[in-house]
């Protein structure tokens, strides 16, 4: 039996969107409290009686996470063009291999919008 098991972390965020119209508002700079969920699925461990452990998660998300809060997004090594899609695939590609249970990335912008990467 599989398990499918959730984390969250927030960060606090700015970003520009350079590919919009001038006339656009998130053309300008502003900023974001993302709330960042990841989503494994696995098999329990029968030994630890868990999937994972919440902390491994957190030990691979913490440099990730020390890159994006509190900076601009722009300014991140692949994220010149910061969209939500183009962050939640930044995660994922940058989290995966360390979690190989890692099935999507879900990023709320505000409190009524959400991106997944991939499904």
């Amino acid at each position: 039996m599989n398990y499918e098991l959730k984390q969250h972390f927030q960060i606090e965020s700015a970003r520009f969107l350079p590919q919009l119209p001038k006339t656009h508002p998130c053309a300008n700079m502003h900023g974001h409290s993302f709330k960042i969920i990841l989503t494994l699925r696995g098999g329990l461990d029968q030994k630890a009686g868990w999937m994972i452990d919440y902390n491994e998660i957190t030990q691979v998300m913490n440099p990730l996470l020390k890159q994006l809060d509190h900076q601009v997004l722009n300014q991140v090594q692949g994220l010149e063009n910061p969209t939500t899609e183009l962050l939640c695939k930044w995660i994922y590609e940058k989290a995966q291999p360390l979690l190989p249970q890692l099935k999507h990335v879900t990023i709320m912008e505000t409190s009524t919008t959400e991106c997944t990467y991939p499904v």
